[in-house]
């Protein structure tokens, strides 16, 4: 197993505030003042009840939504005001998404899905189906590369979107609610996976969860309440 050594600065939130105002008369404060460091490789867990701002946190550290104050800086690049075109070139290069629906293509076979970003970065079709093949091994669902996303279960389905954000070589995958849709066994099994994968790969992990199981499989624990970091601790 390649061994990555740690960067304590590899992605910077720093006093991230959001705000939205769905009237002119009334203000909802979905994040205050919030500041984290997460090392590479890392495993972190954001937790919090419903409306905390877990979401809100992944989609902004994502380039997905802006925030009202405060920067991202990943890897040493600040992700903050950037045109569209280069978050969108930051997402397909660097960044891995996992969505509770899954956002599956539904024409597209498994295959393709899994492999759609590699395409978009240029790679060729004997690399990509190279490691497409190498991915859906470790996630066990090499024998439906062939199938429709309509023809696999909720589950299967999961996998696969998270073969996909994999296979891309993303130096980040940000997961909201992974397990949201899935039985326990299942959840433990992805939630195995995606530790196994964190740990072969080197790719740093941000998944938002309020499932106590999946809590504990991460190393580096966030809990958020009305928007604001209340814990931020290291459990292993």
């Amino acid at each position: 197993m390649q061994q990555y050594k740690p960067v304590p600065d590899f992605l910077e939130i720093k006093q991230i505030g959001k705000t939205f105002q769905p009237n002119k008369a009334f203000e909802v404060v979905a994040l205050r003042d919030v500041t984290l460091v997460i090392e590479q490789g890392d495993f972190v867990v954001l937790s919090g009840p419903s409306g905390s701002g877990k979401t809100t946190l992944l989609n902004i550290i994502g380039g997905l939504d802006d925030a009202t104050s405060g920067e991202v800086v990943l890897d040493g690049q600040l992700l903050t005001g950037l045109p569209e075109k280069d978050l969108a070139g930051i997402r397909r290069d660097h960044l891995g998404f996992v969505f509770q629906a899954y956002n599956l293509i539904p024409v597209l076979t498994a295959r393709e899905n899994i492999e759609y970003v590699m395409r978009l970065q240029g790679r060729s079709q004997q690399a990509c189906d190279a490691r497409c093949l190498d991915v859906a091994r470790k996630l066990g669902i090499d024998s439906l590369l062939d199938k429709l996303p309509n023809q696999l279960s909720g589950g299967q389905q999961q996998r696969v979107a998270v073969a996909r954000a994999v296979a891309a070589t993303p130096k980040l995958i940000l997961a909201d609610e992974p397990t949201a849709n899935l039985d326990s066994k299942t959840a433990a099994s992805l939630m195995d996976m995606m530790e196994r994968l964190n740990e072969d790969e080197g790719v740093t992990i941000i998944f938002s969860s309020h499932d106590p199981m999946v809590i504990g499989k991460a190393r580096h624990s966030v809990v958020l309440k009305d928007g604001e970091v209340v814990a931020d601790e290291r459990i292993r």
